[in-house]
């Protein structure tokens, strides 16, 4: 009896780019950037309809609106213009990490994450964090402390820019070259041309992220319960220590510019950057992402009138772009189609899934292979002629 096992083994891994450097060279001709031609234009783009109203005139110098549902580009200026993020490349940071790390992992966050320039939520080596405390610090509050801790428990920060780099690159976010892992540029000494990402690039990152039901979790909630070492009256007590953390995403429901349908964002600034927004809201079964760079007021009320334009304009322009897929999505599809398990988002960077497919490959064997022993050592007992 022929016994045939295959095993399923994850294609190679690319190479990762080094700290501040993209992951490869971009493959698009000038004059023909992703997404198509006319996103190439520094200026605005947009296509006017019957019935829907003029876009908005937004004080930034680059912006992008997206139907997520369709992957359409309604409307953009500067689409690909290379700007810094400030914490808007938090985003990024998570998209690549949350699927890598446990979220019950316990980390100890070094001296050096502590002590990280800006916005912090307050890590001491004195005591370990659950991985998701982190993340929902890092997309609720903007922590930079958090982004480092995070980066020590993916293998430390270098190894970290290099996975965020090719990830990105795994989008076809082009434009995007990540040299910190929480937006800080000047303190860090990184400019434009060390760090940058563009409108187009935080749309499609965000969309990617919003895939996963973790990453969700923690860019959607409002407050969250943060743990501290106790103080002595809370010892004293019994009492765990801790403190309550919240968002700085003003346009959740029940903020202080809420917006209706409003599934998540990330904002940043610095004085370099000035003020960056990427977000999506859902309305009616429909998703639009916005996303707006080098704005120089604080961005809910330009991000709720680019969401408001979107909203009104969906499915009644002709889209000037569309948004990327991720590399290899259509053979992802195609393997669906056919009845075959695809692998897990970038599966290939990720050794231990390898060796689960093939393990599990080598067991089911072992297993069939000691059935069939059993059946033939049965027939030889039952069989009078052996």
């Amino acid at each position: 009896m022929p016994l045939t096992v295959a095993a399923l083994v994850a294609p190679p891994v690319p190479a990762r780019a080094a700290p501040g450097r993209p992951a490869a060279e971009r493959t698009a001709a000038p004059g023909d950037p992703v997404g198509g031609p006319r996103l190439a234009s520094s200026g605005i783009v947009v296509n006017k309809a019957p019935g829907v109203p003029e876009l908005p005139k937004i004080d930034a110098k680059s912006y992008l609106i997206a139907d997520g549902t369709t992957g359409q580009v309604l409307a953009a200026k500067d689409a690909h213009g290379h700007h810094l993020p400030a914490s808007t490349l938090k985003v990024l940071t998570a998209a690549t990490l949350v699927p890598r790390l446990d979220a019950d992992r316990l980390v100890r966050p070094s001296q050096t994450a502590c002590n990280v320039e800006g916005t912090k939520v307050g890590l001491t080596p004195k005591m370990k964090y659950k991985v998701s405390d982190l993340f929902y610090s890092l997309l609720m509050m903007s922590a930079n402390d958090s982004a480092v801790a995070l980066a020590e428990a993916n293998g430390g920060v270098k190894k970290t820019l290099g996975d965020m780099n090719a990830y990105a690159k795994k989008l076809n976010a082009l434009d995007t070259v990540a040299g910190s892992t929480n937006g800080l540029d000047k303190d860090l000494g990184l400019s434009v041309r060390t760090q940058h990402t563009s409108a187009y690039d935080l749309v499609l990152i965000l969309r990617e992220g919003m895939k996963n039901p973790d990453f969700r979790e923690y860019i959607s909630q409002i407050d969250h319960d943060f743990p501290a070492p106790p103080t002595k009256k809370e010892r004293k007590q019994g009492k765990k220590g801790g403190y309550p953390i919240h968002t700085h995403n003003r346009l959740l429901e029940g903020e202080r510019h809420s917006y209706t349908g409003m599934l998540g964002g990330k904002n940043g600034y610095t004085i370099a950057a000035k003020q960056t927004y990427v977000a999506a809201a859902q309305r009616n079964g429909h998703t639009i992402y916005i996303s707006l760079m080098s704005a120089e007021v604080q961005p809910s009320e330009l991000a709720t009138e680019l969401l408001d334009w979107g909203f009104a304009a969906q499915g009644k322009v002709q889209p000037v772009g569309t948004l990327a897929e991720p590399v290899g999505a259509e053979k992802e599809a195609a393997q669906s189609e056919k009845g075959l398990l695809p692998d897990a988002p970038l599966a290939s960077e990720d050794s231990s899934r390898t060796w689960v497919v093939v393990a599990g490959g080598a067991a089911g064997a072992v297993l069939a292979v000691a059935a069939l022993l059993v059946v033939l050592r049965r027939r030889r007992r039952d069989d009078p002629f052996a």
